[in-house]
């Protein structure tokens, strides 16, 4: 292993995933001098010398309506990946998250010959609980991020390492508020809403507009008001602005971090999804909320069986962080209780940091390493 060079596959579907794979690839570069990484990803995997051969946004799709608009593009695009991995031969595939599109790839691979790791477990726990299954014959290993998912592929025999998540490593259990207000230019005597409608143009396209007439709701209380709203690339603040059509002053940052910036804020409005986490993370009182297309919420009512689905509420096993899906997802209902969080009459925030702090701990485990090490013990 040591006088050639390793190749390794890789795939993640959306920025998300383009961080814990850049994280991955670095922590196995310190491991392998010589060593080549080819599939998907995003600019930050792209950063770390990764070789992606799509657009990482052409697999950032959700749910059944959009899936279904997009099936032609991604089956070609995996028929395509498909082919150019059996070419290639790589000492191990990994798949983060995107279970829909990854598995299927893992498990080609698999019947070829090539060791394959699935980075994220897929939400076995809430639907489509028979996909375990499917990922026993697709992998050589699982990787999960939530402690709980363990067990449940332990009592299936499958192969399974829980490992915590990178950015429970990357963000301080004790962050500094005055310091990234500083780095923001923001006074420490007034408040600051963090707005962040997805990572998706659909999650921004649905959400973006309800969220800033939420916001204004919150000027009118809160004259002072900061408004930020992390993006990540100039397609999400394009979509952003032409949805957004109202007159409330806001700050598009693009050139930090999104837990960068929900560290100085005092609340923060979220979609569901990782920046839930990260909000978490950074200790900061949040609202989460979320609508879909009218089919996909359909289906998902009927087949999903979980009270939550923001990762702090799934983490804690109890409601943590409000929660407001498709209809109740109105302006009014979400500034309502972004203005409690902001009152702070009950000391909410003393109790509520103190519980994110100790979710942020049991999920801080040195995960780039654990999943270096795990794709190393593949390699022949």
């Amino acid at each position: 292993m040591r006088n050639r060079t390793i190749i390794i596959g890789i795939v993640a579907g959306e920025a998300s995933g383009d961080i814990l794979g850049a994280g991955l690839i670095r922590a196995l570069k310190k491991y392998l001098k010589k060593v080549c990484f080819f599939g998907i990803g995003g600019p930050c995997m792209q950063s770390e010398d990764m070789k992606s051969w799509y657009n990482i946004e052409e697999l950032s799709v959700m749910g059944f309506a959009e899936i279904i608009m997009k099936l032609p593009r991604l089956l070609y695009i995996r028929r395509n990946l498909v082919r150019k991995f059996i070419n290639l031969k790589p000492d191990v595939f990994i798949g983060i998250d995107s279970p829909d599109f990854n598995i299927s790839l893992e498990n080609c691979l698999k019947k070829r010959g090539i060791r394959t790791i699935h980075y994220v477990s897929p939400s076995v726990w809430a639907w489509r609980k028979k996909r375990i299954f499917t990922l026993k014959k697709a992998t050589d290993n699982i990787l999960v991020i939530l402690p709980f998912e363990k067990k449940i592929y332990d009592h299936f025999n499958i192969p399974c390492q829980f490992i915590g998540h990178s950015l429970a490593d990357q963000i301080p259990l004790n962050p500094n508020k005055v310091s990234a207000r500083q780095k923001l230019g923001i006074p420490h005597d007034v408040y600051c809403l963090a707005v962040l409608p997805g990572s998706r143009i659909r999650e921004i396209k649905m959400l973006a507009h309800d969220f800033l007439v939420c916001a204004k709701l919150l000027k009118n209380n809160f004259p002072d008001l900061e408004i930020l709203v992390p993006l990540t690339n100039q397609t999400s603040i394009k979509k952003f602005i032409s949805v957004a059509s109202t007159s409330v002053k806001y700050r598009i940052l693009s050139n930090q971090s999104a837990w960068e910036i929900m560290m100085a804020a005092d609340v923060s409005l979220v979609a569901a999804g990782t920046a839930t986490l990260e909000c978490m993370l950074v200790k900061c009182p949040m609202v989460v909320a979320y609508r879909m297309h009218p089919l996909t919420f359909m289906l998902a009512k009927h087949f999903i069986n979980i009270p939550w689905i923001s990762l702090p509420n799934l983490l804690a096993g109890h409601e943590l962080v409000k929660e407001f899906i498709q209809n109740n997802c109105r302006p009014e209902n979400l500034a309502q209780t972004l203005i409690n969080l902001l009152n702070d009459d009950n000391n909410q925030h003393i109790v509520l940091k103190k519980k994110f702090r100790q979710l942020h701990y049991s999920i801080r485990c040195k995960a780039d390493e654990k999943a270096a090490h795990a794709v190393l013990r593949l390699i022949k």
